[in-house]
C-alpha cells in the first residue's frame, strides 16, 4: 500500500516533478540547490519519511522552522515554517542501529508551499510548485574576488589534506556560475538564517552573488 505522502503519478515535465503531496522536513537551517545535508534521524515521523523516500527514490521538502523546534517535545510552541523551501534528493543512506538513521541529501529544485497539513502521526505534508531554476549566468568581471575566494578556500582544505568526501562542498565546481558561487558562499558563511532563506528565495543569482560580494568584503575575505 502506498502512504499518504507517495508520487501521485503524474507525468509532469521534469523541472515540475515534484512529490503530490509533498513530504516535508522543517528544520532550523536552509539548504540550497546543490548543497548538501547531513541529518541524524530518530524521530519516528522522520525515520518512516526517509526510508520511504529511500525506496521510491523520491526527495522530500526542507523548509526553515520560524516556530517550534526540529524535534517535538510536550509543551513546545506549534511547528511553524516559511513557504518556500527545497528539495532533498538521498545521496547516502546509513542505518547504524534500529531507530536511527544517518543521511546526507543533496539540494535540488526550490519549491513554493501552496497548502500544508499535518498528518495524525506528526508528518507534514503539502501540495507545492516548482520554482524556476537559477538562470545560468557567467562571473562578471567585477565579482571574480568573490569566486577566486571561494576557489582559494577549497585549495586551503586540499593544502591542509582533509579528505575531499569531507568537504563541505563537493565537485563539480562551477566556479564561473553566479548561482554555483553565490550558493556555496550562503552555505558557508556564518549568516543568520533569515538572511540565508532571503538569499535563497531571490530569483536572481546575479544579485544573489552581488550581496554575497558586499557580505565577503565587510569581513575582508575578497578583493
Amino acid at each position: 500500500m502506498k502512504s499518504a505522502w507517495d508520487d501521485s503519478g503524474c507525468h509532469l515535465p521534469a523541472r515540475h516533478l515534484i512529490p503530490s503531496p509533498l513530504p516535508l522536513f522543517p528544520l532550523s537551517t536552509v539548504l540550497f540547490p546543490g548543497g548538501l545535508l547531513p541529518l541524524r534521524i530518530f524521530e519516528v515521523r522522520y525515520l518512516d519519511l526517509v526510508q520511504q523516500c529511500q525506496r521510491d527514490g523520491q526527495p522530500f521538502g526542507v523548509v526553515a522552522l520560524h516556530q517550534g523546534s526540529e524535534v517535538r517535545r510536550a509543551g513546545a510552541p506549534a511547528e511553524e515554517f516559511l513557504q518556500v523551501g527545497t528539495l532533498a534528493h538521498v545521496r547516502q543512506f546509513d542505518k547504524p542501529q534500529p531507530g536511527l538513521i544517518h543521511i546526507v541529501c543533496e539540494g535540488g529544485a526550490r519549491f513554493r508551499i501552496q497548502a500544508a497539513r499535518q498528518l495524525p502521526h506528526g508528518l507534514w505534508t503539502a501540495d507545492a510548485e516548482a520554482l524556476p531554476a537559477d538562470a545560468a549566468v557567467a562571473v562578471p568581471d567585477d565579482l571574480r574576488p568573490v569566486s577566486q575566494a571561494l576557489a582559494q578556500l577549497l585549495d586551503s582544505l586540499d593544502e591542509r589534506g582533509i579528505p575531499k568526501d569531507q568537504w563541505p562542498v563537493q565537485p563539480p565546481w562551477q566556479l564561473d556560475d553566479c548561482a554555483w558561487v553565490a550558493n556555496r558562499w550562503c552555505e558557508l558563511l556564518p549568516l543568520p538564517a533569515a538572511t540565508r532563506q532571503q538569499l535563497m528565495e531571490l530569483d536572481n543569482p546575479l544579485v544573489r552573488l552581488e550581496l554575497v560580494g558586499d557580505l565577503l568584503a565587510r569581513q575582508g575575505r575578497s578583493g
